[in-house]
Order: structure tokens, then C-alpha cells, then sequence
């Protein structure tokens, strides 16, 4: 997909199991909205294909439209309308009846924890709010794909949280949900698999899990008194573990496939060579350390 000497998205493969959460990550300009767009078919890609539970895009875009979900980067309510109202109009050009579309406003206004502020103008609405209710409006066909982009972005905690119950349940009940998000800890909470795309190609995938063990092993931190760090060195590659680069002069880092067992057997190392332990600290690699390793350097095309 190119705009004019920008290639926005080059040869991506995406694929997305039903009934999963795939999070689509990548710095801004990477590409991610505009794979958004493709897929919904709101542009048109000069090459390659685009299928979405079972049905191309290209040859069926208005099937395609009718299968798919989509929240985008903006909640897209009318202010002037109240929440029922809004949602009661996407119903009926979704083709329920009118008292059909009534009762599923009600049902997704409940849904969302907005049904008190259903009957009010959504002009007066948080941004949670509105962002809850545009969601809502992305699932009034029940459709069996959803693609949100960025859905939490500018919310409170309490609102991120309550959006990440919401897409839990949509994907405990079958749908399948394509994620784009900045939110590493968003992605590492909700998704299966991970795809990580810079300047429109995929540069890793995986699920969490993977993409973090691909980074480093988790870590243990041990604080002594600065007069023991040296005996500590010894003792600890005694053992066969390595002080890694960077630590201080009263700490010592070392890796640890299991954390907190060589947490306790360290600590009686050192404390058999007479070395006191002051403080410990495991860590673990997360995808934010994943993003700033394989995105390092990145800037917009």
C-alpha cells in the first residue's frame, strides 16, 4: 500500500484464528491504521488479498462490511443524540425492526455499564462513556470479527479495565478481535498472538510469551554493602552465574531462568560466605522491553 512515495504497508501477512486476540503493535507511522483501513475495507490495496472469515474483501466488500465491527482511533457519536438514540439509529441501519433496535440499544447499553446515562445527550458524556458506547455500537450486528483501533487510548485506568472486560467478553463469546493498541500492557493482558510491524513490514510475532523470552530471561537484583561486593562476585561465579554489565557498586544482577529459587539459593550462598543480602528484586523482560528492542531507531516514514 503506497501514498505516493510512501509504502505504507509492504507485503504484511496477517492472520487471525477465530475466536482470538490478535494485538497489532508498531510505532506511530508503522503502518497499523492503515492495515486497520485495508481490512475493512474502507481503502483498497494496489496488491495482495484480503480475506475476513472466509470472504474476500475485494470481490464482496459489502458482505466483508457486514461481517465486521470497527472502533477507531475516535468515538464516532453523534453528541447531539443520547446514548439509546445512537445506538438505536446503528441498529436500524443495521436492518433490526425498530423495536428491535430498541431492545438491543437497551441490551448494549447494559452491557457497557451506560444504561443511567442511556437517555441523556451523549454531548455530556466522559470520554470513558463515549468510548464505551462507541464500542457498543461496533457490536450492535453482533459481528464475528472486530477490529478496534486504539480503543483506550486518552482513558483513566478504571476505564481501560472496564474496555478490557468488555473485549474479554466478546471473545469468550466467539468473536474474534483485531487489536491495535500503544499500550503494551493492553496487548500483553488481552491478546494470544502479537504481530509487531515498523515502516509497513512485520518484524516480529509471536505470542507474549514468546516475544519476551526472545528479549533476555528474567533477572535477580541483590543488594549488599559496597565493602562485600566484591567476596559477592566471587561467590556468585563460584556458582557459575555471571554479574551482568551495569551493575552498581552495591548491586549485582545476574540472569535466572527461575527467579525466585535462585533468589533463595543465592541468598544462602552469600550468607554462607558471610555476605549479608540487604534487598532483592526479580524482573522479568515485558513487551515493552520487546517494542523498544525491535523498534529502536524507528521513526515515521
Amino acid at each position: 500500500m503506497r501514498f505516493g512515495a510512501v509504502t505504507a504497508l509492504d507485503s504484511i501477512d496477517l492472520t487471525v484464528p477465530r475466536g482470538t486476540v490478535m494485538a497489532l503493535l508498531g510505532p506511530n507511522g508503522a503502518g497499523k491504521t492503515t492495515a486497520v483501513r485495508v481490512i475493512s475495507t474502507l481503502l483498497t490495496p494496489v496488491s495482495g488479498s484480503v480475506t475476513v472469515a472466509g470472504v474476500d474483501a475485494a470481490a464482496h466488500p459489502h458482505r466483508v462490511r457486514s461481517l465486521i465491527g470497527l472502533s477507531g482511533q475516535f468515538a464516532a457519536v453523534d453528541p447531539m443524540l443520547t446514548g439509546a438514540e445512537n445506538l438505536t439509529m446503528v441498529a436500524r441501519l443495521a436492518g433490526f425492526t425498530r423495536r428491535g433496535a430498541r431492545r438491543r440499544a437497551i441490551d448494549l447499553l447494559e452491557q457497557f455499564d451506560i444504561a443511567e446515562a442511556g437517555r441523556r445527550r451523549v454531548g455530556g458524556y466522559s470520554g470513558g462513556m463515549r468510548r464505551r458506547l462507541d464500542l457498543a455500537g461496533a457490536l450492535v450486528a453482533q459481528p464475528p470479527v472486530v477490529i478496534l483501533d486504539e480503543p483506550t487510548a486518552g482513558l483513566d485506568p478504571i476505564s481501560r479495565l472496564g474496555l478490557w472486560d468488555a473485549v474479554r467478553d466478546l471473545v469468550a463469546a466467539g468473536s474474534t478481535v483485531l487489536l491495535t493498541t500503544q499500550y503494551l500492557e493492553e496487548a500483553d493482558h488481552l491478546a494470544d498472538a502479537v504481530t509487531v510491524i515498523d515502516h509497513g513490514e512485520v518484524i516480529a510475532r509471536g505470542t507474549p510469551s514468546q516475544l519476551k523470552a526472545d528479549v533476555g530471561t528474567p533477572t535477580v537484583t541483590f543488594t549488599v554493602a559496597e565493602t562485600d561486593r566484591s567476596r559477592a562476585d566471587t561467590t556468585l561465579g563460584a556458582l557459575g552465574h555471571t554479574v551482568l554489565p551495569g551493575s552498581g557498586p552495591t548491586t549485582l544482577v545476574v540472569a535466572a531462568d527461575d527467579p525466585g529459587r535462585a533468589v533463595a539459593e543465592l541468598v544462602i550462598a552469600l550468607a554462607a560466605d558471610g555476605i549479608t543480602v540487604l534487598d532483592t528484586a526479580t524482573a522479568t523482560p515485558t513487551l515493552d522491553d520487546v517494542f523498544v528492542r525491535l523498534t529502536a531507531g524507528s521513526s515515521p516514514p
